[in-house]
């Protein structure tokens, strides 16, 4: 705040940028002036006012009421010369509560008293106001009514107010939420049956924990409440008391729950607003409402749709090149104008094209082929199923938290199910790595796995010992060499290794890539409603079938009844086997997908017949246009030929680059 010294050096120079000789001519030329307030020298801090002599220290001019500006050039303010905000007119007759702490104050402005420039109501202590902008930090400090942070934070450094360039406080405590992933697990009914005891949990038996579907935080033994499946629903006597009580299921009599999975904005929000009240009725068709009611909460389609909603109108157009998909979808990402939360529109551009030429892409078609090069990535490893590998160049280039980051952004934005995450993978993000034990399918080293292989299959404490003599540089190395006292050690040792190398081994490039889950609040919709999310994360969508495509496609225009028989016809054909092509190729040639995003598609797909020799696949619009011929033969063999001969032609492209 001193008005003779600058920060003339690099951050990492003298002081934070202020070098020792500029201190010391500081100091000197302080020396020289009186404080106005305490009448001694060292008074460094002048009014920026024209014609003001007042010189003050930094604690007498905080007494004094003067007004430090920490922002720009650092001014400061005397008490007479100090910014004010002005109110046009005041029509606040009685007392109105600071929106921090809830005190009454009178609504005048003044050096201790100041008002929101966003909302008109809303009134702050000085001091309430500073220690929230301390504790929320630059990236959290908003408005408490409207949450603007633009506007509210610039009128605030204007008037004196500090916010400091750091996370929140509550973001940097460690473990400050780890209690909100801790699940009830006890067995609450007036009769527990289990032999072993309340706290028993057996999943995948008749003695797992089912918590309230209401309130989570009390549960049963699927045998002690006569539960067939852990499907079914099951509320406490609490919960189940308030429902039956409440009286509002004749208003739940006028929705109508979806069968369909169109699922619109309507549907979402009948989801959260009154998500118990089909279970009210006492009746037969109220238990039909409560199975469709479970159906519908747990759709992964709905909680999507729900995320979806914090797309705006507001596009930003990216610029990607098929040939290179990851490194353009990278730039794009990475694009400090690119905010996850604006409408997505694709252009596909040819790498060295003098022209500079583009043409629409298909959104889903993009974010596809993005999740099939992010599979088979070397930020992954394993077949099937996938474990998060150790790669340090990908660490240090942070693309971790870029896959993280295109996976949210692709499942928000109505890209493909993953498919690909390994169980324990799943169970860490949910979980938390603490609460997960991998299996030897996670191992995708050889050499590692025949370790534990040869381990579990000691027969003798004399084998076990050789086996663990001959590992012995590398148990010593991953920090898992233990006392072998006896043969069933060998399951603790097993278990040290399965955890170091799943799991403790890519900690770095996991919470690398939980934070970029985070986007768009993906990884908190996860954690709650895991088991919807497991089915699109872990497990690749079902087999696509005639009759599914046939229902997919919607006809718009006014069809040739010929040509939409040749069509079922057709997908009856590649169902079968009678075609060179199969149900992937048609989804892939018309929308640029091989399956059904969680989401659905948008637009819906639809088809058009035209009086053209060979069909046309438009990925944008999600259309395909099916030629009208006179003979079937000569419609399955157009088809044929113009789906194979255009996914080869892309797959060819595709592999020349990477070729080169």
């Amino acid at each position: 705040m001193s008005s003779g010294i600058w920060q003339r050096g690099k951050e990492e120079e003298g002081v934070y940028g202020f070098l020792i000789e500029d201190i010391r001519k500081e100091v000197n030329r302080a020396s020289k002036l009186k404080c106005c307030v305490c009448k001694k020298n060292g008074a460094s801090i002048g009014c920026v006012a024209p014609r003001c002599k007042r010189s003050y220290h930094f604690p007498c001019g905080l007494q004094r009421e003067c007004i430090f500006q920490f922002t720009g050039n650092f001014a400061s303010f005397c008490w007479n010369h100090r910014p004010v905000q002005i109110i046009t007119s005041n029509n606040y007759r009685e007392s109105l509560p600071c929106t921090i702490c809830l005190e009454f104050i009178e609504p005048i402005p003044s050096y201790n008293i100041l008002r929101s420039p966003c909302c008109k109501n809303a009134w702050f202590h000085r001091d309430c106001l500073q220690v929230q902008a301390i504790n929320a930090g630059v990236f959290f400090f908003r408005c408490t009514i409207c949450s603007n942070s633009d506007i509210f934070q610039k009128e605030m450094l204007r008037m004196g107010i500090h916010i400091p360039e750091k996370d929140a406080s509550w973001e940097l405590e460690e473990n400050a939420y780890q209690e909100l992933l801790q699940h009830h697990e006890r067995c609450d009914v007036r009769r527990c049956r289990c032999k072993e005891g309340r706290d028993y949990n057996a999943p995948d038996s008749k003695w797992e924990i089912k918590r309230c579907q209401c309130c989570g935080s009390s549960g049963t033994h699927l045998a002690c409440s006569s539960l067939r499946s852990w499907e079914q629903n099951w509320e406490c006597l609490e919960c189940r008391g308030i429902i039956y009580n409440s009286g509002e299921f004749q208003k739940a009599k006028k929705h109508v729950l979806p069968n369909s999975n169109n699922v619109g904005i309507t549907d979402c929000l009948l989801e959260e607003s009154s998500p118990k009240l089909p279970r009210q009725s006492p009746g037969s068709q109220s238990k039909d409402l409560l199975r469709q009611g479970s159906k519908f909460r747990r759709n992964v389609s709905t909680l999507l749709i729900e995320l979806g909603f914090q797309i705006k109108k507001k596009t930003k157009r990216l610029y990607i090149n098929k040939a290179n998909i990851w490194t353009s979808a990278l730039d794009a990402f990475r694009n400090r104008n690119f905010n996850p939360s604006y409408a997505i529109e694709v252009a596909y551009v040819i790498e060295n094209d003098n022209f500079g030429s583009e043409h629409p892409g298909s959104k889903q078609e993009f974010l596809s082929l993005l999740m099939q090069h992010l599979e088979n990535s070397s930020l992954f490893e394993g077949s099937l199923s996938k474990n998060l590998s150790l790669n340090s160049q990908a660490l240090k280039e942070n693309l971790y938290y870029e896959a993280g980051k295109m996976l949210a952004i692709s499942l928000v934005h109505g890209g493909p199910s993953p498919g690909f995450f390994s169980k324990t993978l799943f169970n860490c993000l949910v979980y938390g790595p603490e609460n997960t034990q991998p299996i030897l399918d996670d191992v995708s080293d050889f050499d590692v796995a025949q370790i534990i292989i040869r381990i579990n299959t000691a027969t003798t404490i004399a084998d076990l010992k050789s086996v663990i003599n001959e590992c012995y540089n590398y148990l010593e190395l991953i920090g898992c060499l233990r006392l072998i006292t006896t043969l069933s050690d060998k399951y603790m040792l097993i278990k040290d290794i399965l955890v170091y190398h799943v799991i403790q081994r890519v900690q770095a490039p996991f919470e690398s890539f939980k934070q970029g889950l985070k986007t768009l609040g993906v990884l908190e919709k996860i954690q709650a409603y895991p088991e919807a999310f497991c089915s699109i994360l872990c497990h690749k969508p079902e087999s696509l079938s005639a009759k599914i495509l046939s229902d997919l496609f919607a006809v718009h225009t006014l069809p040739d009844v010929k040509a939409l028989g040749f069509w079922n016809s057709y997908l009856q054909a590649v169902e079968d086997g009678k075609s060179t092509t199969t149900m992937e190729d048609i989804l892939i040639f018309a929308t640029g997908c091989s399956s059904i995003p969680p989401a659905g598609f948008k637009p819906t797909p639809s088809i058009e017949c035209l009086h053209v020799d060979f069909p046309v696949g438009n990925k944008c619009n999600n259309c395909l246009a099916i030629p009208v011929t006179n003979t079937y033969k000569e419609f399955q063999e157009n088809m044929d030929f113009t789906i194979r001969n255009t996914l080869k032609l892309e797959k060819e492209e595709s592999s020349h680059y990477i070729g080169h």
